[in-house]
């Protein structure tokens, strides 16, 4: 079998446009809304929804980039050690609105890290999920997306790939045999 794309770049930009619209309906002004993308995939998102929005409402967002090295439940289980990546939240979250931004969501368990690893900061006013990806099967823990840019549906042998073109050279999602 070979592998399929899933979104190719021009699926790709319109599912951000939505995904920030979504985002800007829900939170109108962003004033208690503070977005924070998760190590190391999240962050693409975070930086191209923050760029759309902020074109759109000629406004600037409080975001930050949290890293769950040392929250995931497998941190001592593997062969080798995972190197951490930086955290950079340099505002309060207490009493905010805070919307977590992954790619992919799968297992449910590095958002059940990245939950904990929030907590450190202070106790936001609500927490919501945005993510670009939903492989809505296969769920470990009870956790659910408030935005999905797409659902793709996998055998247990798939992976989805989130290609971005400044690493990758160009924006695609391609589901991998």
């Amino acid at each position: 079998m070979e592998n399929r794309i899933v979104l190719n770049s021009k699926h790709f930009e319109i599912t951000l446009k939505r995904l920030a619209s979504e985002l800007k309906e829900n939170h109108q002004n962003f004033d208690n809304t503070v977005l924070i993308g998760l190590q190391s995939r999240g962050i693409h998102v975070l930086e191209r929804l923050k760029s759309i929005i902020e074109t759109d409402l000629d406004t600037k967002l409080q975001c930050g980039q949290l890293d769950i090295t040392f929250y995931r439940d497998d941190f001592r289980r593997r062969d080798t050690p995972l190197i951490p990546s930086v955290t950079n939240i340099d505002f309060i979250i207490e009493n905010k609105n805070v919307v977590l931004i992954d790619d992919v969501l799968f297992s449910g368990r590095t958002i059940r890290a990245a939950l904990d690893a929030l907590l450190a900061f202070g106790r936001p006013n609500r927490v919501e999920l945005l993510t670009f990806i939903d492989r809505r099967f296969k769920r470990h823990l009870p956790i659910q997306a408030d935005y999905i840019g797409k659902v793709v549906d996998t055998l247990t042998g798939e992976r989805v790939s989130v290609e971005w073109r400044e690493i990758e050279g160009e924006d695609k999602v391609v589901l991998l045999k």
